[in-house]
């Protein structure tokens, strides 16, 4: 399992195509509460439910303010299809070329396998790791940890 980066670090900076024209910046996100949720693939089974429950759950991020990414390595039409198949209603970050660049600057990337590991983080409002979590890869992290974060964000 990889070493991801932990709470008090600044968060890697990344400019990523979300949808075939359009690209997501984290640092203009600046200002937000951001959660970064890294995934390996869009169609595994564990990964969708795992989006799914974000999904259902994202009127509670945003009550706190907060941006919710998904992000693997999956290219940007898959993630297209993947998000309308799910009705998701956040981006899907394409960590697609070169291939894993931001989960390997966040320490999340499956060198092995070729994917991202199923890691979790939330980011403050000047940029900083506030909370990082790595679960194993096959399992549903929940979304428990992620709100506790944002909860105890400054204000």
């Amino acid at each position: 399992m990889s070493n991801i980066l932990s709470a008090g670090r600044p968060a890697p900076d990344f400019s990523v195509h979300v949808t075939p024209d359009q690209k997501l910046s984290l640092s203009e996100l600046r200002g937000k509460p951001v959660i970064l949720a890294f995934y390996p693939a869009d169609w595994s089974p564990v990964c969708g439910d795992q989006m799914a429950l974000y999904n259902e759950i994202l009127p509670e991020f945003q009550k706190l303010g907060a941006v919710l990414v998904g992000v693997s390595v999956d290219g940007v039409w898959c993630h297209e299809a993947f998000a309308k198949d799910r009705h998701l209603q956040f981006p899907l970050a394409a960590d697609f070329e070169p291939k894993g660049e931001i989960a390997k600057a966040y320490g999340a990337y499956r060198t092995v396998e070729g994917v991202c590991e199923r890691a979790l983080f939330v980011i403050d409002r000047e940029g900083v790791i506030a909370w990082s979590y790595l679960s194993p890869v096959a399992i549903n992290p929940g979304a428990d940890g992620i709100l506790e974060a944002l909860e105890n964000l400054p204000k």
